[in-house]
């Protein structure tokens, strides 16, 4: 009990003592994940979008692999990258093996099955009748598909929270493909791990107390913009 209050007290003094070491670790956190989930919403979304509302061949198989790369192991995201972007990889001109845009690459793999899945099953729990009713209507496909990405607006952003907590909180496939260089590719989960290897436990404690106020915040803001979006729509429906 001695160690998590003083976990708590290190991670109160690293916050507002101004450690420009943890600010960085922070802020590189953040730009990471954050990149890493804005890229994975660009892919994910129409995606899901796409496939939840047409009907074709091979279809099955496709909802199939999405729906295990949502479980996809971290460290297996990690070595498809690494093997992408070593050096005699298909991919090592680029030279950003170790670098925030390897983590970025690997995090993508993980958060983009997330996001689209996630947004699938919101599609296809939409009323079939809605997409017919609005056609009967005169309305064009581009209209259709924007009244069916507004219903489906509320289950994408429990997506985006799915894509976001998968990322932020992941830790193998960064210490692959980032190496946990400090001042260059050291995130909040690497420095965590790299501080319970060296003994430094207090300081784990505190890196993790500061990573769950890091994951509550944003969830907080996604979670206030999904039900104000939700009390929106039910005074729709109401009225």
């Amino acid at each position: 009990m001695e160690l998590i209050w003083d976990g708590i007290k290190q991670a109160v003094i690293l916050l507002f003592s101004g450690s420009r070491e943890v600010y960085e670790i922070l802020l590189l956190t953040v730009r990471v994940s954050g990149i890493a989930v804005v890229v994975s919403m660009i892919i994910g979304m129409p995606a899901g979008l796409a496939i939840g509302l047409n009907r074709f061949k091979g279809r099955k198989f496709i909802v199939a692999v999405i729906n295990t790369g949502m479980g996809l192991p971290p460290v297996a995201a990690g070595l498809f990258v690494s093997v992408l972007l070593w050096r005699s990889g298909p991919l090592g001109f680029l030279g950003i093996m170790y670098t925030p845009s390897a983590m970025i690459i690997a995090q993508v793999l993980i958060a983009a099955p997330i996001i689209t899945g996630v947004t699938l099953a919101a599609v296809q729990q939409i009323n079939p009748g809605l997409k017919l009713q609005a056609l009967s209507l005169g309305a064009s496909r581009i209209q259709v598909l924007w009244l069916l990405a507004r219903e489906a607006k509320l289950p994408a952003l429990a997506a985006i929270m799915a894509g976001f907590g998968g990322v932020i909180s992941e830790v193998g496939a960064v210490m692959m493909v980032g190496g946990n260089i400090k001042n260059q590719t050291r995130v909040l989960t690497t420095a965590t791990v790299q501080y319970v290897r060296m003994g430094e436990l207090s300081l784990a404690i505190a890196l993790v107390i500061i990573l769950l106020i890091l994951a509550f915040a944003v969830n907080l803001v996604l979670t206030l913009v999904q039900q104000k979006e939700n009390r929106t729509w039910s005074g729709r429906f109401w009225r």
